[in-house]
């Protein structure tokens, strides 16, 4: 059986990573059985340094978008096939924006605000002992707020971060409109990467200006509930996937 290596649930969302829940829930839209294996300590042994990576009959794959890959040629199985190319396209372009815009984003307002970051810190450190937990946080978030620096958002003001969250937002609001799914009544790959990402700010229980405004796009927040019910609350669905997940510490990927 695949083993997922996650970070497990924090916040009341299943992952704080995007990434990690992207990967979770395409394999259960898949109907593959998977064992989750949640705890921080997953990171001394991930190929990359990062959450999610899979181990599947002594291979090791990291990288969201390398594991669906490894899924398709493993297993010959795929959320896309139904998809025109057009579609796919379309799909390669929106999760690119997914992950280079609303990833930093989410970033940022977890770790730099100072509304969000307490909370954070005692989730992912809380449980350290003295000195650690003062010790941790602070060298984390440092090297936190490098990356958004090096990358770039870092330079931006409040204000504009916003503004470059809701341009995807709303870009995603309106391709999504009444459907069910962002290209019909099937899922893909897009709405797999896209519930990893919406759910950390519609669903997650940290409330800070992303999280508000997330909340303010019905439509992004009624397909999160939609596919949360039904993959997460549904006990058939639990049962088939067999998930174990430890209680874990960790910092988001």
């Amino acid at each position: 059986m695949i083993k997922l290596y996650s970070f497990g649930e924090h916040f009341g969302v299943h992952d704080p990573s995007p990434f990690v829940l992207k990967t979770d829930l395409y394999l259960r839209m898949l109907n593959l059985p998977f064992e989750s294996i949640a705890d921080a300590d997953n990171l001394r042994m991930a190929p990359k340094g990062k959450l999610p990576f899979i181990e599947d009959e002594g291979a090791l794959i990291a990288d969201s978008t390398f594991i669906i890959a490894y899924i398709k040629e493993k297993y010959g199985q795929s959320l896309d096939d139904h998809l025109s190319a057009e579609q796919r396209g379309i799909s390669q372009l929106v999760t690119k924006s997914l992950d280079e815009d609303v990833y930093w984003c989410l970033v940022y307002s977890r770790w730099m605000r100072e509304d969000t970051w307490p909370s954070v810190s005692d989730s992912f450190f809380g449980n350290m002992p003295f000195p650690l937990k003062q010790l941790v946080p602070f060298v984390a978030r440092k090297g936190v707020r490098s990356a958004l620096e090096k990358q770039g958002l870092g330079k931006h003001s409040h204000e504009e971060i916003l503004t470059i969250a809701k341009n995807t937002l709303g870009s995603l609001d309106a391709m999504l409109g009444q459907k069910r799914y962002f290209f019909g009544d099937k899922p893909s790959i897009l709405d797999a990467a896209a519930f990893g990402f919406l759910t950390q700010l519609t669903l997650c229980q940290l409330n800070n200006p992303l999280n508000e405004v997330a909340r303010s796009y019905t439509n992004l927040v009624a397909f999160c509930e939609r596919i949360h019910e039904e993959y997460y609350l549904d006990p058939s669905r639990q049962a088939e996937q067999g998930a174990v997940e430890p209680a874990a510490n960790a910092v988001s990927s």
